[in-house]
């Protein structure tokens, strides 16, 4: 089955994991996908729950996916958008990038912030105290080829017709609140940001947040899906073999392209947490 892969990339994104993940979810899909992690989507977005919750702490995903479920971005706008400001990006190099990292940091649109996701250094969504963008540029002039744009209206179009077809709702909130009203017919899959690992997010992540996650997490009266990381050859996750060790832990390794040089990108063995047995795993 093709992975369907989102508009806006993120660092530790769960494409490669997708095949693992949709084995491992048991679930009838008669209640809500919840994801108070939401990220880049690529999973829920994978899944296609009838129902379903996408909430995150960083309002400007939110906002971008908002703007698709919504109408007011579309396919079309996203590809006048892209061809008119990659044909700058492509004259003036940096100089213009910078222009619209200031520009987006101002004024926060959605179509600013894919401009910057799709041409800033790796990828990478990180923001500074004040709450600005602040990824260099990612030195690729010529980034908005015809090709590399009308691969990145197809997946807004898909967005689009997914929330629009389904029950799908973006919100902007903190990951307690998105996990303090759910009930047993529910799913909910966790992607926080790693403990212990370099943090793609907009707020922090430390062992009190995560201490906080699993104590509502084993208080959950529904199934879950946990990932987070096992390991890599230099250390091991110490929280898999305390905190959540009284669940089933399920292991891949995954690569993650992060790095300026290659010799820097290190293989991670991923871990799916769960409080069930899956039933479709060989």
């Amino acid at each position: 089955m093709k992975v369907r892969v989102p508009p806006i990339k993120c660092q530790g994104i769960k494409s490669k994991l997708i095949p693992l993940i949709q084995r491992t979810v048991d679930w009838s899909f008669d209640g809500t996908w919840i994801e108070p992690f939401m990220g880049s989507g690529v999973v829920g977005f994978n899944i296609m729950p009838r129902n379903a919750l996408f909430a995150d702490s960083n309002p400007h995903l939110i906002n971008f996916y908002e703007a698709i479920a919504n109408g007011k971005l579309d396919g079309l706008k996203v590809r006048s958008f892209l061809e008119r400001e990659g044909a700058i990006l492509s004259q003036r190099g940096q100089d213009y990038y910078y222009e619209v990292r200031a520009r987006f940091n101002r004024y926060h649109h959605p179509l600013d912030f894919l401009f910057l996701n799709r041409s800033c250094f790796n990828g990478v969504i990180r923001f500074n105290s004040k709450g600005g963008f602040n990824v260099p540029f990612g030195h690729k002039p010529q980034r908005f080829s015809k090709a590399y744009i009308t691969k990145i209206v197809n997946q807004v179009d898909f967005v689009h017709t997914i929330s629009r077809t389904f029950n799908w709702s973006f919100v902007c909130q903190d990951f307690r609140e998105t996990l303090s009203g759910i009930s047993e017919g529910d799913f909910v899959y966790c992607d926080p940001p790693y403990v212990g690992r370099h943090v793609d997010y907009f707020d922090s992540w430390n062992e009190e947040n995560e201490r906080q996650l699993f104590t509502i997490l084993s208080q959950c009266p529904c199934r879950f899906i946990l990932s987070t990381w096992h390991s890599n050859q230099h250390r091991e996750n110490a929280f898999l073999g305390t905190l959540w060790s009284r669940f089933n832990i399920l292991t891949k390794e995954h690569f993650y392209h992060v790095g300026a040089k290659e010799a820097n990108r290190k293989p991670v063995l991923e871990a799916l947490v769960t409080n069930f047995t899956p039933k479709h795993l060989p």
